[in-house]
């Protein structure tokens, strides 16, 4: 589950982490209240959407201009018209694609002086099967470009976690941020923080870019991008109203509400497949022949008839899916239950593309009789690759 930058900034303020007063404005009639209710005299102006890039981003509407997510401005007047340029509108960055996000709510933050910008975040890191920091002094840049130009200029910490967070991991961090004075001081207190936000709430991902040193000396955290593992969300009901669901894709959210493992793409072949290895692969040969998988979907090893109806059921509403590839491996889950359930899909929805089904494992003979006595224009696959030839075949016309 992602959150905006301000809700993660409110969570990272309550735990004790040097962040700005700010005001969160959903309607632009309240923006110049929200800009006199905070020290000034700079206040930026910044979109709320889930996606990174927002600063270089651009507004589709010719209205909103070219000045992209963020903005400083000098006067509560002034912070009032750019807030309204923005609401309504569609900001356009690397990470939403080209279709962009409609920007439903704007945060306008008091302004700060920078000395220096720096990298942090937190993270799960899979190799060394810990909790890890990754720090730079390269702040308010791509970490995916540091780490390609200046790799010398990243250091990663793992954390222990029976020991957590310990003094001199601190002062490692602090070190590779070149820290010293007061800043090291505040650093010395923000890492703890991090690190125990991060474990307590079960963090995905705590990115600060930037982490500012600001003139006084002192640190701020000037943006922030949190999400959380949506397998633990049930030992924190407290994060359930942080939840933005106009900031999700409708199907992947009805499919998180049949406990369907569902992400969708931008190619044109829906996939219904029982296990994550097995819905890669399938997808991987997809694209060996020439097309592009219009999603990932796991229906899982224990599905239902009723969960398996509902998956076919999020495929078939995606408009941009002109085929559908059925790939099982009956193992616990059976393939006459699949059968079952495509057909009933199918009866609910109707069917107007092509439907390649591969079905191997238990029960396959049933399930390859009930979908052969059935009156529907299915075709017929041996092997996964035989199944994904004729998809792409059937597709392409």
């Amino acid at each position: 589950m992602n959150i905006h930058e301000y809700q993660a900034k409110e969570l990272l303020k309550s735990a004790g982490a040097p962040v700005a007063q700010g005001a969160v404005v959903l309607n632009p009639d309240e923006a110049e209240a929200a800009a006199k209710s905070l020290p000034g005299p700079v206040y930026v102006v910044k979109a709320q959407i889930h996606a990174g890039g927002r600063g270089k981003g651009k507004f589709k509407e010719d209205e909103a201009g070219d000045k992209g997510g963020v903005r400083i401005t000098k006067s509560p007047e002034e912070a009032a018209a750019e807030a309204r340029k923005m609401l309504g509108h569609t900001l356009v960055t690397k990470q939403t694609g080209p279709a962009g996000k409609q920007v439903n709510r704007v945060y306008i933050e008091d302004g700060a002086d920078i000395d220096r910008e720096l990298y942090l975040s937190v993270l799960v890191d899979r190799a060394s099967a810990k909790v890890a920091f990754i720090a730079s002094t390269e702040g308010g840049m791509d970490i995916e470009e540091v780490a390609e130009s200046t790799p010398d200029k990243i250091l990663t910490l793992p954390i222990d976690p029976i020991a957590g967070m310990t003094e001199a991991d601190a002062a490692k961090l602090c070190d590779a941020l070149k820290l010293d004075g007061v800043a090291r001081e505040d650093g010395m207190k923000l890492m703890p923080i991090l690190y125990n936000t991060f474990v307590e709430k079960d963090m995905d991902m705590l990115e600060i870019n930037p982490l500012i040193v600001m003139k006084n000396g002192h640190l701020r955290v000037l943006d922030a991008k949190v999400s959380f593992d949506s397998n633990a969300e049930f030992r924190h009901p407290e994060l359930a109203d942080l939840r933005d669901v106009t900031e999700e894709d409708p199907l992947e959210r009805r499919a998180n509400e049949f406990d369907l493992a569902y992400i969708k793409l931008d190619g044109n072949i829906g996939c219904m497949v029982n296990g994550a290895g097995l819905a890669m692969a399938t997808m991987d040969i997809i694209k060996h022949y020439g097309a592009f998988p219009a999603n990932f979907l796991d229906v899982g090893g224990g599905a239902n008839k009723e969960k398996v109806t509902e998956a076919f059921k999020i495929i078939t509403s995606d408009p941009g899916v002109k085929g559908i590839l059925v790939n099982i491996f009956g193992g616990i889950m059976k393939c006459d239950v699949i059968a079952d359930g495509v057909l009933a899909a199918v009866q609910e929805t109707g069917l107007s593309v092509p439907l390649v089904v591969r079905l191997e494992g238990t029960n396959v003979e049933l399930g390859k009789k009930i979908i052969n006595e059935s009156d529907l224009n299915v075709i017929a696959a041996n092997d996964l690759d035989d199944a994904a030839q004729k998809i792409v075949k059937a597709v392409n016309g």
